[in-house]
């Protein structure tokens, strides 16, 4: 008799005390900083969420009162160097103890980055820098400093559920990052209504980078039965769920579905199922082209999809099955999905030219998801395979 086979592997549990669903961002962020003991919050956001006159950043603004010490509102896209010191020195100057992100994912992982530069004294883009080379050399070692974060989504990225904060150098127009455990924050409070905040294309686009994780989860060859089980979730919630968003925008149920679609997409990843092609261009298409995260996934995920699919037909079969139609390529349900979200679908939709694809290629081979796609990447060459489908 043949033994069965069984796996291996191992799942790191990030150091995060508390997911708070439900509750409204107003009241919860002060609940959560009473439980820590903390009691000077700096807090960041966007620029477009401040010019609000009623929104989820007046709204936890409101709610700390006089226990907000601080407020850096004008973090852009893709979370530049330059906005992380900003935002790190006001923090620093403003004696705050604990940072409160109020966004999407390029504010909570801004914040994450602004967590490292408190923790090490930086100061400036060089410091900040050498930071995070000190961070990454000691991995496993415990930071100085007790700063952490409580993060109050507005989009459904889910930035807030891992360790690593997505940093972009302008100045090359490369997205690179910091990674340590306790990077992720320590408090979450996920209010649907916090999503109201954001327009409508723009939250179904992020809640797309959700599918986009849970996608790429369920193929990953690192996939485990944990992972299977959050990923194939995840993409039934936000298959249903994204849509109704827009059928209803008023109605906080499918909001709060997106939210625990998201959640468990997440989970996939942070879980040992790692993400691949699709991401890896996505962080290519953001930095070097100023492609929104959540829109680089509606549009790269189905051109990855289908490229994959001759190596895992039994894998995106059951994709297509959670999609609602196991009769049809899954890649062709995913495509079908983003197009009746309204968002952008294409390369072109995006003014990338076909002249652009080789640089496109070149960046986005660099990117370490790439070498873990389900289907071997060895050249730029093969990108520009998949990326003519994406065009």
């Amino acid at each position: 008799m043949t033994a069965t086979e069984i796996a291996t592997g191992h799942l790191s549990i990030n150091p995060q005390d508390r997911v708070i669903f439900g509750m409204p961002a107003a009241e919860a962020v002060p609940a959560e900083m009473a439980r820590q003991g903390v009691s000077r919050a700096f807090v960041t956001s966007t620029a477009s969420l401040a010019r609000l006159s009623e929104g989820p950043l007046q709204a936890v603004l409101a709610g700390l009162g006089a226990t907000c010490v601080g407020v850096h509102d004008h973090i852009r896209a893709h979370s530049p160097e330059e906005d992380v010191v900003e935002a790190a020195n006001a923090a620093r100057a403003a004696g705050a103890d604990v940072l409160v992100a109020v966004g999407g994912g390029s504010v909570i992982d801004a914040t994450k980055a602004v967590q490292m530069c408190l923790w090490f004294g930086a100061d400036s883009v060089d410091a900040m820098r050498e930071a995070g080379a000190r961070m990454a050399a000691a991995r496993e070692a415990e930071p100085g400093g007790a700063m952490r974060i409580i993060a109050a989504p507005t989009t459904l990225s889910a930035a807030e559920f891992t360790s690593t904060a997505g940093i972009t150098d302008t100045a090359r127009g490369v997205k690179g990052g910091y990674t340590h455990p306790r990077l992720v924050p320590r408090a979450v409070v996920l209010d649907p209504a916090a999503t109201r905040a954001t327009p409508p294309a723009l939250l179904v686009s992020t809640g797309m980078r959700a599918m986009d994780h849970a996608a790429e989860g369920w193929c990953s060859p690192t996939a485990n039965p944990m992972t299977d089980m959050f990923a194939l979730a995840a993409v039934k919630a936000l298959a249903s769920s994204l849509p109704a968003i827009l059928a209803a925008p008023d109605d906080l149920g499918p909001r709060q579905a997106a939210q625990f679609g998201m959640w468990q997409a997440i989970s996939a990843l942070t879980g040992g199922a790692g993400s691949g092609a699709s991401h890896a261009a996505g962080y290519a298409l953001g930095a070097a082209f100023g492609v929104p995260h959540g829109e680089t996934s509606c549009i790269m995920l189905p051109a990855v999809l289908r490229w994959n699919s001759e190596v895992n037909a039994d894998r995106q079969q059951a994709l297509a099955e959670a999609l609602g139609d196991p009769a049809r390529p899954a890649w062709e349900l995913m495509g079908e999905l983003v197009r009746g979200l309204g968002v952008p679908s294409t390369l072109r939709d995006k003014g990338i030219t076909r002249e652009d694809l080789p640089r496109l290629a070149e960046l986005a081979f660099d990117y370490a998801p790439m070498r873990r796609n389900p289907r071997p990447v060895g050249s730029p060459r093969d990108i520009e395979e998949f990326l003519d489908h994406a065009f």
